[in-house]
């Protein structure tokens, strides 16, 4: 998938192994892995199948935005970038054609 990123700072940070070792520490192998199965994914749905992703919708205020899982608490946040968002007839997102998104932080929002 192509990724686009929310601010220059997040793609900065995000930019290459040194950046994301400053940036993030002891999680830094768990993002750059976050970040090789969304490239490595043709769609959200193939990302979705990833067991070590855990991609998911979220709900309440973020709903709208996705995640997927950096460690137990710490989560990697985008929305999809399609424009328009494909959907299905019944109004849910068509993930087999969503081929596009934007980060737009990593959070704990546990």
């Amino acid at each position: 998938m192509e990724i686009d990123y929310s601010s220059n700072k997040l793609r900065k940070q995000l930019s290459d192994a040194s950046e994301i070792k400053k940036a993030f520490g002891v999680n830094a192998k768990r993002v750059s892995a976050r970040l090789d199965d969304i490239k490595s994914s043709p769609n959200l749905a193939v990302l979705m199948q990833l067991p070590a992703a855990n991609c998911h919708p979220l709900t309440g205020d973020k709903k709208g935005k996705w995640a997927v899982d950096i460690s137990a608490n710490h989560r990697m946040i985008f929305e999809i970038a399609n424009d328009p968002v494909p959907l299905k007839e019944d109004e849910g997102v068509d993930t087999i054609k969503v081929t596009e998104i934007r980060i737009i932080n990593t959070t704990d929002y546990h």
